[in-house]
């Protein structure tokens, strides 16, 4: 693997595993359609995908990092840290993400139930019918019940008006800490990735106080370049990345070819100046 900034890669997308609508294999035939020359399928709290990518991006010679994106709650809202280059089969982490999908079901039926009160019928039999994996049953699948339905005319519009704070169909969850989840990716040999920074809420006293504690415990990079961020936010995140002693990451958060922003490895390159996340592996 090469660290030049110019290398297509995409290094966070979603299989049916977890809340994207295409199998591993059909993500790896996208990736390698789309010129992308290192991969990493990131599901969330999931590694049942893994095996399957590996041996997709091998018979189609993609460079792969084996990926996770793990829920975390931090100061009382829900970020996501992404862990590359991981040992899939390592215990720790198999066990951590375990309990960390544990509560997913009984939160999922209590936001039917807030949907309910609303005048939305059948919305955990609708998203559970969305959920490649029932076990990690999430506000995605809810939100194309809702477009499928005609609530919203896209998954966008759902989260604008449902399924998040102080709207109907919202449930809070507590997720892993921020320090359990940098543990279970170092301890699987891999590095952590503070994903997508662009879309969490915090003042910026707090995310300061998030890019330190996350690197004090280990945390190596940032999400600079990702379907999450428009590009004033490329720059901004570039500047955060060189402030903090980051390194910069780049990916699509693929989940649809309807749904998302950008294609799998259809992305600007990385700015020259910043040390891509890749740079850590050999």
């Amino acid at each position: 693997m090469t660290s030049i900034s110019t290398l297509n890669a995409d290094l966070h997308c979603h299989s049916v595993v977890s809340d994207g609508t295409l199998t591993p294999e059909a993500l790896a035939e996208r990736a390698k359609a789309n010129g992308v020359n290192l991969w990493a399928l990131t599901d969330h709290d999931e590694l049942g995908g893994q095996e399957r990518a590996i041996d997709a991006a091998s018979a189609l010679k993609i460079d792969y990092l084996s990926g996770v994106e793990i829920s975390v709650t931090w100061m009382g809202q829900t970020i996501h840290i992404v862990g590359l280059g991981i040992d899939a089969k390592h215990t720790g982490i198999i066990e951590g993400l375990r309990r960390t999908r544990e509560g997913r079901g009984n939160r999922a039926q209590l936001m039917a139930e807030q949907l309910q009160k609303v005048g939305i019928s059948g919305a955990y039999e609708g998203a559970l019918h969305y959920a490649g994996n029932h076990d990690l049953i999430s506000r995605t699948h809810f939100a194309r019940f809702l477009v499928e339905q005609g609530v919203c005319k896209d998954t966008e519009q759902v989260f604008k008006n449902y399924l998040v704070e102080d709207k109907p169909g919202y449930v809070p969850h507590q997720w892993a800490s921020l320090d359990d989840a940098v543990a279970w990716i170092k301890a699987a040999g891999g590095v952590a990735v503070i994903a997508h920074p662009g879309r969490y809420k915090f003042t910026a006293m707090q995310m300061d106080e998030l890019y330190k504690h996350f690197k004090d415990i280990g945390g190596l990079g940032i999400e600079v370049i990702t379907g999450s961020h428009s590009p004033d936010q490329y720059k901004t995140f570039g500047k955060i990345a060189q402030q903090y002693g980051f390194l910069a990451s780049r990916g699509s958060d693929f989940h649809d070819p309807a749904e998302s922003h950008i294609d799998l490895g259809v992305l600007p390159h990385l700015p020259d100046h910043l040390t891509p996340i890749w740079s850590a592996f050999h």
